[in-house]
């Protein structure tokens, strides 16, 4: 038997997907520029190092907007491994490919093998899309997901109380790391409530048994119930919040996000699929609570359309197998049109494969001249480390702006709770009081433009008048000015 023979004869397994999938994904997310935390991961490590290294439990060693649940992953990898950007990852990809899995098996028990097949191809691929944060495996997304397909398994296939509850487990574990999973919820329960209340109940009853054990499990940790609803919930909206965006700019986030990505490869099989149905039955509807929560969120971020990549591979697997069976096409060809036109782009992880083997060999960035340039990832993880190597472990350390990749390299704790720029009254009150009565050894000011851009004027008067008064310039590094307290 020659090779074309062999490829010809050749079936993919569910095994062999999964494996694949979860190969591409740590290229993807490992061989990242700057081999270093990411913003968002910096901050979760910064509060979960505190929790787990200091005693500084969430919201009183950090606030962020975030679960308990995410910052405990990112302490238990700092408590294994110190600080490092692969185990959150390595265990987000591990988590993922579970998700993978039960798309496939919703898949093949709603139309069979084929349709898991080609189900978990368009969600291994699209999940490795720079337009649905291919990169960030170990943001909340990843959990919440993966818990939402395990309910929507366990309710598609359930066949007595017990699935039920456990389904309703799943959902509120989900809850637990993100409050969007309540849109999943919804949209279970919706269903549940046409075809059985009783189960509805049950399914009820399963979330309230995950809520009251994640509850008991954060009140024993010291996790301050009213920090969690406030900071993770109340403070998220209004001016100087996360939220807080022109309509100008929603619009163009929305844009961006829905036509001008990769997310567009979907619409002609999901508007098929709805042709099809003629009705709104659980997958549609499924899309839809998602798609109106990210829209009522209105932050655009790319890892939220994580949340629609499920529901947009199966209604897009049942669309195509319901077309082939009905035209008599071979799945083959098929399947290989989709592969070519999902794959994803992997230009960054080659680069930096290049610049592994070359010893970064390259044109580097100039600092230290104007236009001063915002470091990238990997400049930010060298100025945490030299923050490090110039303090001693009891300094505090505070750096202005979004400087959570630097904080969390230097391994020194900030003199406030809001280490990264929140611009809540809440926040600007709070830190505004910690860096009076908290002065920090060592205070990092940027010099590029972003700064001025993002951060509003009065807190950054207040840190420049900080440094006028107390503090002498000690160095200019990376696009830092860095100020040392006046002995």
């Amino acid at each position: 038997m020659n090779l074309r023979e062999t490829i010809g004869r050749w079936k993919p397994t569910l095994l062999h997907l999964v494996i694949l999938f979860a190969v591409l994904q740590i290229l993807v997310t490992l061989l990242t520029n700057g081999f270093a935390l990411s913003f968002d991961e910096s901050i979760w490590h910064y509060i979960g190092r505190n929790w787990f290294r200091h005693g500084l439990v969430p919201y009183s060693g950090g606030i962020d907007n975030k679960s308990p649940l995410i910052f405990a992953i990112f302490g238990l990898s700092d408590t294994l491994f110190g600080v490092n950007y692969w185990f959150p990852r390595v265990l987000g990809t591990v988590c993922q490919s579970i998700g993978l899995y039960y798309v496939y098996k919703i898949a093949k028990h709603i139309a069979g093998e084929q349709a898991g097949v080609l189900a978990v191809s368009f969600y291994g691929l699209s999940l490795l899309w720079h337009g649905t944060g291919g990169r960030y495996v170990a943001f909340t997304e990843t959990y919440e997901v993966m818990f939402i397909i395990l309910s929507f398994h366990g309710y598609i296939t359930g066949q007595n109380k017990k699935d039920f509850f456990v389904s309703g487990l799943m959902a509120g574990l989900g809850l637990g790391f993100r409050l969007s999973a309540l849109f999943g919820i919804l949209a279970i329960l919706s269903s549940l409530l046409r075809k059985n209340r009783k189960y509805a109940l049950v399914f009820c009853t399963g979330i309230s048994a995950s809520i009251i054990l994640l509850a008991a499990v954060a009140f024993l940790a010291g996790v301050d119930v009213n920090g969690f609803l406030t900071y993770g919930l109340a403070d998220n909206f209004g001016s100087g919040s996360p939220t807080d965006h022109t309509i100008l700019w929603k619009l163009e986030s929305f844009s961006d996000k829905f036509f001008y990505s990769e997310i567009i490869l979907f619409y002609p099989l999901v508007l098929a699929y709805i042709f099809i149905k003629g009705k709104v039955d659980l997958f549609i509807l499924w899309f839809i609570v998602y798609f109106i929560g990210i829209n009522i969120i209105g932050i655009y971020d790319t890892v939220h359309l994580k949340e629609l990549l499920p529901p947009l591979s199966l209604m897009s697997a049942f669309a195509v197998i319901h077309l082939v069976n009905v035209y008599k096409v071979p799945v083959k060809p098929v399947m290989v049109i989709i592969w070519i036109t999902f794959f994803p782009k992997l230009l960054e992880p080659l680069v930096n494969i290049k610049k592994i083997i070359f010893d970064g060999s390259g044109p580097k960035e100039k600092y230290g001249q104007q236009p001063y340039i915002k470091p990238d990832e990997g400049s930010r993880k060298k100025l945490g480390l030299w923050v490090r190597a110039n303090t001693t472990e009891q300094d505090k350390v505070f750096v202005a702006g979004f400087g959570a990749q630097v904080q969390v390299y230097s391994e020194r704790i900030s003199p406030t709770v809001y280490f990264n720029v929140t611009q809540t009254r809440i926040a600007k009150e709070r830190f505004f009081r910690d860096m009076r009565t908290n002065k920090p050894a060592m205070i990092l000011i940027p010099l590029f433009s972003e700064y001025e851009q993002l951060v509003s004027p009065d807190m950054r008067q207040f840190v420049y008048g900080l440094v006028k008064t107390d503090y002498y310039l000690y160095n200019n590094i990376y696009n830092y000015q860095v100020y040392k307290i006046k002995k």
